[in-house]
C-alpha cells in the first residue's frame, strides 16, 4: 500500500521539492533580521526581542510566506497576486526600506544576495 502524506500530494512524483522549503526557510531567515533590525532602531526594543505590532507583522509575514501559491515564488515586488493587506504591505515597504539600505551599509553583502537571487 503506497500513502502518500499530504505535504506530497501536491507536487508532481508525490515528492515535496527540497529546495521550496529551503527557499521558505530562508525568506522567513531574511524577515526575522530585516523586522528585528527595524524594531530595534524605530521602536528600541532589544536585540532577539520585538514589539507588539513588529511581532504581529512578522506573524503574518510568515503566514503569508508559508501558504504562498506560487512556485517558484517571486519577491513580492514582483508577484501578480497581492496577499498583503494593504496597511500589512506598506508596514513591510517601511521595514525594507529602513533596514536594507542600512544593513547593507554595515556589511551585510548576503541580503544583497537574497536580493538578487
Amino acid at each position: 500500500m503506497n500513502e502518500t502524506s499530504p505535504a506530497q500530494a501536491g507536487s508532481p512524483g508525490g515528492e515535496k521539492p527540497a529546495g521550496r522549503a529551503a527557499k521558505e526557510a530562508n525568506d522567513i531567515k531574511v524577515l526575522e533580521t530585516f523586522i528585528g533590525f527595524y524594531c530595534r532602531g524605530k521602536h528600541g526594543s532589544r536585540k532577539g526581542e520585538l514589539c507588539t505590532s513588529c511581532h504581529d507583522l512578522l506573524a503574518y509575514a510568515r503566514t503569508k510566506r508559508a501558504k504562498c501559491p506560487l512556485d517558484p515564488k517571486p519577491d513580492c515586488k514582483h508577484c501578480p497576486i497581492h496577499c498583503y493587506g494593504k496597511s500589512q504591505r506598506a508596514a513591510i515597504r517601511e521595514v525594507m526600506a529602513y533596514s536594507g539600505r542600512r544593513l547593507l551599509l554595515r556589511g551585510r553583502l548576503d541580503l544583497l544576495w537574497h536580493y538578487f537571487f
